[in-house]
């Protein structure tokens, strides 16, 4: 970090430190700014002007996930594992991801589609692991889908000689393409064990592996192993992206440091993830400082102002302070490993320290970036915990920049109570070969909440996209899990 710009914000987070600590009138109630600076680093931000027109605008029917017939949903009755003891159970499945092209659009693996997707004991919270799921094409039924079992046996991991990913603990959400060679290609987050005692942090590295997929007879897919098995991006390198000693070196777990969700993307033959994180220390890292900054928030002097000083009295202050959510990028050599550390495409300063399931591809002739997110991460007025989000951003190149969709980068919203079995989440668009219309799969029913309902693959849905806007369809709801609508 530049010395000078270290002492200005070091002096800044000083002053307002002593302001909230004295107790006196603050000099921001007084109108005065001589402590803010106008600085985006060269990416865009998700800003709070834009973020407070959400409650309001999410009444609109164009943005709410569709209700969903409860008695019409299912398990999938493939998902099949064991518990602690051996006992063959039925497992939660939560986030998945299709196989895909380099372009975004479904791979078709010998007739098949295929999605990856995190499964485990509705019982064991820690049981995180990728399961794969195929069925034949143009059969959407949930009950055609299949299980080729876990991707990756528990001694694969030790097989590289790769000390990041001889620790991993478990195995967390990202992407796969079916390569030129007609490979498959997995890309997914390394997570390390959680025992600070041990020095142990949860670290997430981006990880990726050649799974090797047959066809056993005309009817089943195999896992015949992996290799190719190794790391590519640990951890965050501190200046671009945090790293998990930043977070929690200190001792203090109360961040939410994130390096996950690895989306691949090809542009013009040069391969690109795109991926969950939280902005460095050159990049608008967290802290008091972070509330002087005008670009997180828009609109003009006036609100800056004045939400400046609401933040500085809110009784979420910490959470703002610590929200540096980001939306990062890598460019990776032919052989995947890790080319160029590039600055992010996005970032949630002051709103959110969580920004999940990046998600990026193009459609005629622009690039569209998608997220998730959580109102009950968010520190935004109006917004509340049970708020379930997508958002989504438009740009003339991968690298941006990126202007929010729909004015304020609302795509989908939903507040279904959380035990409701229709409830939603890990929301995923899936363009089309043609046309202008994606289609939007999830997950359904929260993990161990009911003794007969799992979670599952929830009934699909589309959305149409005309430039900067974004429309639910209506009377779209497809089969639970479907990827197409050709």
């Amino acid at each position: 970090m530049n010395i000078k710009k270290f002492v200005k914000q070091a002096t800044a987070v000083t002053f307002t430190t002593a302001l909230l600590v004295g107790g006196g009138t603050s000099a921001f109630a007084k109108g005065k700014d001589s402590q803010s600076y106008n600085e985006d680093y060269g990416f865009s931000h998700i800003t709070r002007s834009d973020a407070l027109k959400i409650p309001e605008q999410q009444k609109n029917e164009q943005f709410k996930v569709p209700q969903f017939d409860a008695s019409t949903i299912k398990n999938i009755s493939s998902a099949k594992g064991f518990d602690a003891n051996g006992n063959i159970i039925d497992l939660d499945v939560w986030d998945t991801w299709p196989l895909q092209n380099a372009d975004g659009t479904v791979a078709d693996y010998k007739g098949y589609d295929v999605v990856f997707g995190l499964a485990g004991d509705p019982k064991r919270g820690w049981d995180t692991f990728i399961y794969l799921f195929y069925k034949k094409k143009g059969d959407n039924s949930i009950d055609a889908w299949k299980s080729a079992g876990r991707v990756f046996k528990d001694g694969d991991k030790y097989v590289p000689n790769d000390p990041i990913l001889n620790q991993q603990g478990e195995e967390w959400s990202g992407s796969a393409t079916l390569t030129k060679d007609g490979e498959v290609r997995l890309f997914y987050t390394n997570r390390h064990g959680w025992d600070p005692a041990h020095g142990f942090f949860g670290k997430q590295t981006l990880t990726t592996a050649q799974i090797n997929v047959s066809e056993q007879d005309a009817n089943t897919l195999k896992v015949d192993g992996v290799e190719d098995f190794k790391s590519i991006f640990d951890g965050g390198d501190g200046k671009i992206y945090q790293n998990v000693d930043q977070a929690f070196g200190g001792g203090d777990y109360s961040d939410n440091h994130t390096l996950r969700d690895p989306h691949y993307v090809e542009d013009n033959g040069r391969k690109y993830l795109v991926f969950e994180a939280n902005t460095g220390s050159e990049t608008g890292y967290q802290g008091l400082d972070s509330f002087n900054n005008k670009a997180y928030y828009g609109g003009n002097k006036k609100f800056f102002e004045a939400e400046r000083n609401k933040l500085l009295q809110s009784p979420k202050k910490d959470l703002a302070s610590m929200a540096n959510g980001a939306l990062g990028i890598i460019e990776l050599n032919d052989d995947y490993t890790l080319k160029t550390v590039m600055k992010p495409l996005i970032a949630s300063n002051t709103i959110t320290d969580e920004i999940e399931r990046a998600n990026i591809f193009e459609m005629n002739g622009k690039w569209y970036l998608f997220t998730d997110t959580r109102g009950a991460k968010m520190v935004v007025d109006g917004i509340g915990a049970e708020d379930i989000y997508m958002w989504g951003y438009v740009a003339d190149s991968i690298n941006g920049p990126y202007k929010p969709l729909n004015g304020t980068g609302l795509v989908l919203h939903q507040d279904l109570d959380p035990r409701d079995i229709t409830w939603t989440y890990a929301h995923f668009a899936v363009p089309q070969v043609k046309g202008n219309k994606v289609v939007i799969t999830s997950y359904m029913t929260n993990r161990g909440f009911f003794e007969d309902r799992k979670s599952t693959f929830a009934p699909s849905f589309v959305v149409k996209i005309n430039g900067s806007k974004t429309s639910v369809v209506k009377d779209s709801i497809l089969a639970q899990g479907q990827l197409t609508i050709e």
